[in-house]
């Protein structure tokens, strides 16, 4: 099964495969680490954050 990826992630993934992480930050530098950091960021916010409460406030009208 093939998925879409677009162009620049498939160029960082060559990069990745030839050299490894540390190849991949010496050629594309510090948006690597940007991006990586945004997405863990929006990815626990949903998930420890937004989903609970959601879910306390639903419970709460309960009670």
């Amino acid at each position: 099964m093939s998925f879409y990826r677009p162009d620049f992630i498939q160029s960082w993934l060559e990069l990745y495969r030839k050299g490894g992480f540390n190849n991949l930050l010496k050629e594309k530098g510090i948006k690597v680490l940007l991006l990586f950091t945004l997405f863990y960021l929006i990815r626990d916010s949903i998930i420890y954050i937004i989903i609970p409460y959601f879910a306390f406030d639903s419970f709460r009208g309960c009670f």
